[in-house]
Order: C-alpha cells, then sequence, then structure tokens
C-alpha cells in the first residue's frame, strides 16, 4: 500500500478523533445529595470525615471481608492475570513453533 495514503488516512483518523474529545467532558462530583432542581445538599468536610470513620471501624470490626477485591478469583487479579498469560503465552508458543518450521526457516535449524 502507499505509504503516503496510509499516513494521511491515519492523520485524518486521529483528527477525527480528536474532534469528538470535547464532545466527552468528564464533570467532577458535587459534595451533598443531590434534590429534585440539580441543587446540592448540606454535605459537610465533617459528615465526610465521619462516614469515613465509619467504614474503616467497620472494616476494623469485620477483618474476614478484606477489602473486596477478588484477588484469587478469576475475575480477580490474580486469576485475570493467569488467564491473560495463559491465552497470550499459549499463541506465542504456537507462533514460536511454528516459526522453527516451514518454508522460511533457516536451514540447518531443526
Amino acid at each position: 500500500m502507499n505509504t503516503k495514503i496510509l499516513l494521511a488516512a491515519s492523520l485524518i483518523a486521529v483528527f477525527a478523533i480528536g474532534s469528538f474529545a470535547p464532545v466527552m467532558v468528564a464533570y467532577a462530583q458535587y459534595m451533598g445529595n443531590v434534590g429534585s432542581e440539580g441543587q446540592t445538599g448540606s454535605y459537610t468536610l465533617e459528615e465526610a470525615l465521619e462516614i469515613q470513620k465509619r467504614r474503616v471501624d467497620a472494616a476494623k470490626a469485620n477483618p474476614a471481608s478484606g477489602s473486596g477485591t477478588p484477588y484469587l478469583d478469576a475475575g480477580g487479579v490474580i486469576g485475570a492475570a493467569a488467564i491473560s498469560a495463559a491465552v497470550f503465552g499459549g499463541i506465542a508458543g504456537a507462533l514460536f513453533l511454528r516459526g522453527r518450521s516451514g518454508k522460511y526457516a533457516a536451514m540447518g535449524r531443526g
């Protein structure tokens, strides 16, 4: 394929995706409860600290609950990493074994 056409198409794609960026705006969360008219409540810093203190106390009272992240579960961190390593490792191993034989393999290497 012509390199100039490929470069032009990729630049057009980058600028097209960049034009959608102003549409996707992230808004910061307001402190407090939002009323029916959109007004925010009176959720002060002291109330937020009290709620966080209650959460820490509840976690200390029940240490078996943990952080809630299932590390050894298949849907957790280590489980997902192990599944990904098995899938991508299998694909890499298959490609490695296929690359050692065939029409373009170096002569005398197996």
